[in-house]
């Protein structure tokens, strides 16, 4: 158990945040005080920057689960991807399936 003299306090980020909006509230009010107009139009200015902050955002892969380590799969053979185009199909709705060409590697024999 830790005493509070050796705690260290650590500032919240979520105080952040509060004061963040806070701030963002108060320069609001004060521009609908000078002109309600301007207010509703800064009001949907700030919305649009949102979405479009929102939708060009990349998606992190860091809550991806990562792959097996050490699990081969079974069977006779392994596959390895090359670069090269095996085929190519086109099915309707637009949508286009490239296989690759598979390059089979003999599994090694037990020891």
């Amino acid at each position: 158990m830790s005493t509070p003299e050796t705690e260290e306090e650590r500032p919240s980020p979520v105080a952040g945040g509060c004061m963040l909006v806070g701030l963002a509230c108060v320069i609001l009010a004060a521009v609908f005080a000078v002109s309600p107009e301007a207010g509703v139009l800064a009001v949907w200015a700030v919305g649009a920057g949102a979405v479009v902050w929102a939708v060009r955002r990349r998606v992190s892969d860091s809550s991806a689960t990562p792959p097996p380590e050490g699990v081969a799969p079974s069977g006779d053979v392994f596959a390895g991807e090359t670069g090269e185009v095996d085929r190519v199909e086109k099915r309707v709705g637009g949508v286009t399936i490239v296989y690759p060409k598979r390059e089979v590697i003999p599994q090694e024999p037990p020891n």
